[in-house]
């Protein structure tokens, strides 16, 4: 009797354990229930499975992830943008030092274009009955950040399709692992036929019953756990289907397994950064003293001329008392790196009406790396506006003299500001935006 093949997938799961202890159970049972029957069961994830803003994460640097993998028995996963770039080289070089599973990431070079070495480029897993299964993946080419960390991405899709290339003759099916996004797997569908099925994430895209272009069928799971994907292959591989899985209908999650691990993330954070005798509020629509001081730190940190950014950033206040790394977590969850960005006066000029957008505030904006709920006012440290004319510290800005404006990576996908993509600038990485407060505050306690 011909085996059915079950393929379960996540993605973007963004450190959202709400449902892991769910998750974990439903795919340990399904495993053992398919392999009873003589089926066979791969588990899949698509990429960011990690995300900063989570301490459990932040204190592991992301290895606390790999062990919850470790124990639903994932068998390989690609990696997410996440992973690749909000990790230092070193931390990502040692992330899947005790994986049980398969990295399969085709796009990733370092500077020397030597593959790393927990990273293949495809994999072939043969079932009890035969079947051979090639794995191939490759991950969103965020280049910039990538050089800046030490490594080199290459074109994702010139990747998989050498990939495919090299192992199709050896297969009977190809499952594409793509951090790419919905276009990207589209695109690709229409110009890899040897393709079976393409396991999409990064655009945090749903397809509830799956979607076929030609015969490559593409799945996707949404975002943050609300989601499992499953795949069958059956009739000797002659048909094939997707559908999603409720996480909310798996059973009651362990209410307090997302509490424990924040628990032990805040105890790996427990380090004293300094001593703090000012309490320091966070607001969201207005001018502050903690807002203030981080455009000084940023502008200290980069040595720019100015700083821009928002103060929904600030999500708790800086009590009094011993303020730990956790306190500062707690306050900047966002896995945002500085940026610097060099403008003409009149180009800042142009910039700083731009900020001045009224609907801005109220935005409840997601994504970009933003973990917060509003956008918040915007600030700006450093420069001013009177009477139509723009002042750099207290100076008439030159229209044809370049400044420096340090502001958030955020900004520089155009979706706020157009001119930033095109704008000459430099990444900070892999500090984040928390670790330049913090730093500031170990070296000047506020008084």
């Amino acid at each position: 009797m011909a085996e059915t093949i079950h393929i379960y997938h996540t993605n973007d799961l963004h450190s959202h354990f709400e449902n892991w202890s769910a998750i974990q159970a439903f795919l340990t049972e399904r495993k053992r229930w398919h392999e009873e029957e003589g089926d066979f069961c791969l588990i899949l994830d698509i990429g960011d499975h990690v995300d900063r803003s989570h301490p459990y994460t932040e204190g592991t640097a992301g290895k606390g992830n790999v062990e919850l993998l470790n124990r639903a028995a994932y068998d390989a996963v690609t990696i997410g943008n996440n992973e690749g770039i909000t990790l230092s080289k070193e931390e990502l070089d040692s992330l899947y030092e005790e994986a049980d599973f398969e990295v399969i990431v085709s796009n990733l070079v370092d500077q020397a274009g030597t593959r790393p070495h927990w990273a293949k480029p495809y994999s072939i897993i043969q079932t009890r009955k035969g079947v051979r299964i090639g794995l191939v993946g490759a991950t969103a080419e965020f280049t910039p950040f990538y050089e800046r960390l030490g490594w080199k991405v290459t074109g994702a899709r010139e990747s998989i399709l050498q990939a495919v290339e090299s192992i199709k003759g050896q297969t009977d099916l190809i499952i594409c692992l793509s951090h790419l996004g919905v276009r990207e797997d589209e695109l690709l569908a229409e110009t890899c036929p040897d393709i079976d099925i393409i396991l999409g994430a990064h655009t945090h895209h749903i397809f509830h019953e799956g979607k076929l272009i030609g015969d490559v069928l593409l799945g996707a799971a949404g975002k943050f756990g609300a989601y499992l994907g499953h795949v069958m292959i059956e009739d000797d591989l002659k048909k094939k289907s997707a559908y999603l899985i409720e996480a909310e209908k798996l059973g009651n999650p362990d209410e307090r397994y997302d509490d424990s691990l924040r628990q032990q993330g805040k105890g790996l954070l427990h380090e004293v950064v300094f001593r703090n005798e000012k309490l320091l509020t966070a607001e969201w629509f207005k001018e502050s003293d903690m807002a203030q001081l981080f455009g000084r730190a940023m502008i200290e940190f980069s040595n720019a001329d100015c700083a821009l950014f928002n103060a929904g950033l600030f999500m708790k206040d800086l009590p009094l008392g011993e303020i730990t790394r956790f306190d500062f977590h707690q306050m900047l969850p966002h896995p945002i790196n500085p940026c610097m960005i060099e403008l003409t006066g009149a180009e800042l000029k142009e910039i700083y009406l731009q900020s001045m957008n009224s609907d801005w505030p109220q935005l409840e904006l997601k994504g970009l790396g933003f973990r917060g709920a509003v956008f918040g006012k915007m600030i700006r440290t450093g420069m001013d506006m009177e009477n139509h004319q723009l002042y750099i510290n207290g100076k008439l800005a030159d229209s044809g003299t370049t400044y420096k404006l340090i502001t958030l990576d955020m900004f520089t996908f155009g979706y706020f500001f157009p001119e930033f993509k095109r704008s000459p600038k430099t990444y900070f990485m892999p500090e984040f935006i928390r670790d330049v407060f913090s730093g500031y505050f170990s070296r000047y306690a506020v008084k």
